[in-house]
């Protein structure tokens, strides 16, 4: 339901105006805009997105437009998510579904939709902010690879045996089955240093609305011999390339994966799909057997982050920062570490081995630390180690026994981000 709102009209000059959303005119215009930039795939995501879709907020749709030709002429959206990194909930931004009208890029315009955003990440105290977005453009903005992404593994059909004799099996999950989904999720997220959480209202958006966009997934539920329910996994309706792509999965046994992975090979031949793509963290059990079969590493893309506040960033992360350091030879620490970022510095205060305060301060002269803004992203959330980055930017100067404190703080993490929509 569309939740009435202050819409927002500021204009920018030559008859540009920058827009909220405002009532369902907006939202049908807006979606026909977002379909044409984007294509017909995308027919009607936009729609479900603001209508149906818990999180999301009309004053969170922007776009500007033309006055004189009653026209949009560029998008984007905040989608709030909620993430869990090691325990501790972080608010997360999603700039979504950017787009620019041939005859007006190069102009600026998402320069000034980010503003605007930036402004609803401060004023929503939002930890990170994260977007899929194509390579480099997003720099500009803030943003730096920092979370997997897409990818995965490739296995051909042929690298799969014949299907074993097994009690194992499998059907679609139905609505009705969201309880047992949403345990099971939560079950297997925990294994993840940083996840994205799903509630029960997010669970009825995939399956009542998702279906039909580009996003749309198919749940298959995974179950004993006696009917006992074992695990689930999931694949994309449409997803990238030509593969059958799994996009989630629950923790599972070996021996059911044994029979899933002939059962997934089936599915693939039925719908045309010459391979399967894996696209799941490397931990799991079904890419652990694929690569036993002969799967192909395809990498991976990731997620661009940005950190609007370095600071609060860390002020929430404390109690994980805590544990990191009463685990380590650093137990009971008690002294400032001040983390330079050039052009400034936050100072955390640690006394017995206590985050006692994060504070923003002037860069100093003498800072044995100092981190490059876009590598402190990749480093605070796990995705480079310490070690990792210095040996690719020289301007990461970290010295003596800081090095060694650092890596306590932001050790490697096993991160991976499941959709919400």
């Amino acid at each position: 339901m569309l939740t009435p709102t202050t819409p927002l009209a500021q204009p920018l000059g030559d008859h540009l105006i920058l827009k909220t959303v405002a009532g369902p005119d907006d939202v049908e215009r807006l979606d026909a805009f977002n379909t044409s930039i984007h294509g017909p795939g995308t027919d009607s995501a936009t729609c479900r997105l603001i209508l149906h879709h818990p999180n999301t907020r009309p004053e969170h749709w922007l776009y500007i437009e033309n006055s004189a030709a009653s026209r949009i002429v560029c998008s984007l959206a905040l989608i709030p998510w909620t993430w869990q990194y090691e325990g501790v909930t972080l608010r997360a931004g999603e700039m979504a579904i950017v787009g620019t009208a041939e005859g007006y890029r190069r102009r600026g315009l998402i320069r000034a939709l980010d503003r605007h955003f930036k402004m609803l990440l401060r004023d929503g105290e939002y930890d990170l902010s994260h977007i899929q977005g194509i390579p480099y453009f997003y720099r500009q903005f803030g943003y730096d690879y920092a979370i997997p992404l897409e990818g995965g593994h490739r296995l051909d059909l042929h690298q799969i045996p014949d299907a074993p004799e097994s009690p194992w099996q499998f059907r679609l999950a139905t609505i009705e089955d969201i309880p047992h989904l949403a345990r099971l999720f939560d079950e297997a997220a925990a294994a993840l240093g940083i996840r994205a959480v799903r509630d029960e209202a997010i669970w009825r958006y995939l399956f009542e609305h998702a279906p039909l966009t580009d996003t749309a997934r198919e749940f298959w539920l995974v179950e004993g011999a006696d009917g006992a329910l074992v695990g689930y996994w999931g694949i994309e309706v449409h997803g990238f390339g030509e593969g059958l792509n799994v996009c989630e999965t629950s923790a599972l046994p070996q021996s059911a994966v044994t029979a899933l992975l002939p059962f997934l090979k089936r599915l693939a031949a039925e719908r045309n799909k010459p391979y399967i793509r894996l696209n799941l963290p490397a931990g799991t059990t079904l890419v652990q057997v694929a690569r036993a079969w002969g799967a192909q590493d395809l990498g991976t893309y990731a997620w661009q982050i940005h950190i609007p506040d370095a600071a609060r960033l860390l002020r929430t992360l404390a109690p994980v920062l805590e544990r990191r350091i009463a685990a380590s030879p650093f137990a009971g620490l008690t002294q400032d570490v001040t983390l330079g970022f050039y052009r400034h510095a936050v100072v955390l205060k640690f006394s017995e081995g206590r985050l006692i305060g994060v504070e923003d301060t002037p860069p100093q002269d003498d800072e044995e630390i100092r981190i490059p803004p876009p590598l402190f992203a990749p480093l605070a959330l796990g995705y480079r180690s310490r070690e990792e980055l210095a040996q690719a930017h020289h301007d990461l100067s970290i010295g003596g026994q800081s090095r060694y404190l650092i890596d306590t703080l932001f050790p490697k993490m096993a991160s991976f981000i499941y959709t919400i929509y």
